[in-house]
């Protein structure tokens, strides 16, 4: 069996994998269901855009606070909880897909056009990855996984203890700033966030590769939907970083 370094598929290591009892997880199997959860994302952020042009600014809050709460506890569920990944993992995509939306519109207006570079970019990052991934440029070697997991939980702790010390009227400069350094830290995020779907693409290939579960599909689709939502964030952060004289 193998083990990902992905904080989401990690969890998927040999005490909780049941061996194959029916047809087991494809690759075309898991990229159809991560489209799915991303057409659900794209339906609910569509919702969001919708009620902000109609001007219904309190109902969209209202909502995007309800989309939070339920983004939390349907990720968190998804990841303790594996068996249960098919029905959380839609939750996840519609609440996470309203708070996109929002986040979107409120940066628009600031930076118009940013949600499309925002977009592009992601896509983009996504085809890369996936076009190294496929002409084995970068391996999902065990040196690779560690020095991606070591960087995913450094920055963890780092937004934790921003948004703790945001309580205490303390900010790390370089995470809330607006300067070089901010921008700096805001594109190795970017990169980081990028180099961690080579993680999730080895772990759908070796899932089939090794005739897990069909269910399982769900689970690898539900990883690479909580990546490209991490990603879609960071790149937005960096165009603002980047058009903040604007």
């Amino acid at each position: 069996m193998f083990r990902s370094s992905n904080p989401v598929l990690s969890r998927m290591d040999d005490s909780n994998i049941q061996m194959l009892s029916s047809a087991p997880m494809t690759v075309n199997g898991t990229i159809g269901k991560a489209f799915g959860l991303i057409l659900i994302a794209l339906v609910s952020a569509a919702a969001i855009v919708y009620e902000a042009f109609m001007g219904y600014t309190d109902k969209m809050m209202t909502v995007m606070g309800i989309a939070l709460v339920a983004g939390l506890i349907s990720g968190f569920g998804a990841i303790f909880l594996p068996k249960f990944t098919k029905f959380l993992a839609p939750v996840y995509a519609f609440a996470e897909g309203a708070l996109l939306g929002g986040l979107s519109i409120f940066l628009e207006v600031k930076f118009p056009g940013i949600a499309i570079q925002a977009i592009s970019g992601t896509f983009i990052a996504f085809l890369v990855m996936l076009f190294l991934y496929r002409v084995k440029a970068i391996r999902a070697t065990e040196k690779f996984r560690s020095t991606i997991m070591t960087a995913l939980f450094t920055i963890m702790i780092i937004y934790l203890i921003d948004f703790v010390g945001s309580f205490f009227r303390f900010s790390i400069p370089f995470v809330s700033g607006n300067g070089v350094m901010a921008l700096v830290f805001s594109a190795i995020v970017v990169l980081v966030a990028s180099l961690s779907l080579i993680l999730d693409f080895d772990f759908i290939e070796k899932g089939a590769q090794n005739l897990l579960p069909k269910e399982f599909e769900w689970y690898g689709a539900f990883g690479l939907t909580v990546t490209l939502v991490w990603l879609y964030i960071e790149i937005l952060k960096l165009i603002a970083l980047l058009r903040g004289d604007e």
